[in-house]
């Protein structure tokens, strides 16, 4: 596991050429506009030529620039601040369609999630949720939303599925207090990293659970020492983060479940059918 790329380009920054040390001047002043830049326009922005911008990358234990971007912007996106999200997004969305790039990004994230996602490692998911004698699943702030999508579906297919109100520390851990070796920890969390799945997640380690986890990258606190861990690519999309894949995946989650279940998913949504009706829940009245 790599450390904090701007940490490590500080630290390295004594042994660089003089090229070299006026990229990493640049990225440590700017790093949030540094992050989107492409080889020529960094090396524009430090005085310096493309080809010594690749060799920065390379210096940096990288195998070309594409592959070092991507991780600064890793680190990046946990680094912003919600106005300087913003700012960055205004920038590359310029006077464009804002609509038309938006949903295309999103789309491409999608795409990019199915492509890397390893079908082994979504089965293993699927098959931990099904057996698991209780199945709690955390996510805070935005990731709450996909929180209580999972939970909400998975309460309908499945027995004993725990959400985890995480709106204070005293409350969460009371909740997950009686956690064991039987049951698994579902946890959610995308940049900027929430600090109390992050503590979930250790105490579920502590306690023998099985821990998966829905995150951005390997470098996610929560993806460390997970059981599981599925990724989803979430790149900003203004001052939050998109979260149209990993949605996507937890929606073919479901599925799965309801394909290697079908009958006790029929049995729960079977009943829980004739309580909406005995209780009107939906409004049955046609227009």
């Amino acid at each position: 596991m790599r450390i904090d790329l701007i940490t490590e380009i500080e630290n390295r920054r004594n042994e660089m050429s003089r090229g070299q040390k006026r990229i990493a001047d640049f990225i440590l002043e700017n790093y949030q506009q540094a992050a989107y830049m492409t080889t020529v326009q960094l090396g524009v922005a430090a005085d310096v030529s493309e080809s010594t911008v690749v060799r920065f990358a390379h210096a940096m234990g990288y195998q070309g620039y594409p592959e070092f971007q991507q991780a600064f912007l890793e680190v990046v996106k946990n680094k912003l601040t919600a106005v300087q999200r913003m700012e960055v997004t205004n920038r590359l969305i310029g006077d464009g369609d804002v609509l038309s790039k938006v949903l295309t990004s999103d789309v491409q994230k999608i795409k990019r999630t199915l492509e890397e996602t390893k079908r082994e490692s979504f089965n293993r998911v699927v098959d931990m949720l099904i057996r698991a004698k209780k199945v709690y699943i955390i996510g805070v702030r935005s990731s709450n939303m996909l929180a209580q999508f999972l939970s909400l579906n998975l309460r309908m297919i499945l027995d004993s599925v725990h959400p985890i109100d995480a709106s204070s520390s005293g409350e969460l851990f009371e909740q997950i207090m009686d956690m064991g070796r039987d049951d698994v920890l579902f946890a959610i969390s995308f940049p900027r990293y929430s600090a109390r799945v992050v503590r979930a997640v250790k105490f579920a380690q502590r306690s023998g659970a099985t821990v998966i986890s829905l995150t951005d990258n390997p470098s996610s606190p929560i993806a460390r020492g997970a059981d599981e861990v599925l990724y989803a690519y979430s790149d900003m999309a203004s001052y939050v983060d998109s979260l149209v894949a990993p949605l996507s995946l937890l929606d073919a989650i479901l599925v799965a479940i309801t394909k290697k279940c079908p009958e006790q998913a029929a049995q729960h949504l079977n009943r829980l059918e004739q309580l909406w009706d005995e209780y009107e829940v939906y409004d049955k009245n046609k227009s």
